[in-house]
């Protein structure tokens, strides 16, 4: 008996200990804002990354107009226009570029260049890691809001402690974690949970441990 009664108060200490480290654990956490589901998206222009496409039209001149992807390097390389970097601009700024650099050939070029493939580049993608269905990076689209995010990736796991995800944000410089109340969005349909997304967002869903 006398074994059995130290046995059980090892247990109890080992329990008190447990929960004093949680308790700090969760003290020292990095704490999270609230965002509004009614922010405004602020003004967003589509900026070419590597894996688009770039339909480059230029007028009059058809032997010149084509189709070509941005490589990896995120440059383009088109007729008479080696190297040209495509990455992180609008298309109306490479349009401008490749007018520039095709100024030396042609007389006074037009160009007109059309983005497809939307791929965007790395720090304009919305990355989704942690418990989600799918994890993955998708391109940022205009007006996108968590709902948005959750219905590309397939929702949550099982094991996902929906409500404890964190949206990484940074804001002038510093970073910033988000409360995303996802249990609150998805299983209880909460639209004062569905906060917009911005571009470059890091959505970290944790594993539930109880």
């Amino acid at each position: 008996m006398k074994a059995l009664h130290t046995n059980i108060m090892k247990l109890l200490t080992f329990f008190s200990i447990a929960l004093s480290a949680l308790a700090i654990g969760g003290c020292t956490s990095t704490p999270r804002i609230s965002l509004s589901p009614l922010n405004e998206p602020p003004s967003h222009d589509y900026l070419i990354g590597p894996g688009d496409n770039v339909n480059i039209i230029v007028w009059h001149n058809p032997e010149v107009s084509m189709s070509v992807p941005v490589r990896p390097d995120g440059k383009i390389t088109t007729p008479l226009v080696e190297d040209l970097p495509a990455m992180g601009k609008t298309s109306t700024h490479l349009a401008r570029d490749v007018e520039k650099a095709l100024a030396t050939f042609i007389q006074d070029p037009v160009v007109t260049v059309i983005v497809t493939g939307f791929i965007g580049p790395y720090t304009e993608q919305i990355r989704v890691i942690g418990e989600a269905g799918k994890p993955q990076a998708l391109h940022y689209n205009k007006g996108m809001s968590l709902m948005d995010v959750m219905i590309a990736v397939g929702g949550i796991t099982t094991f996902a402690a929906g409500n404890k995800a964190s949206i990484i944000r940074n804001i002038d410089g510093k970073t910033q974690h988000i409360a995303a109340r996802l249990n609150d969005l998805i299983k209880d349909g909460d639209i004062s949970a569905n906060i917009p997304v911005r571009p470059g967002d890091i959505l970290v869903i944790p594993e539930s441990f109880f």
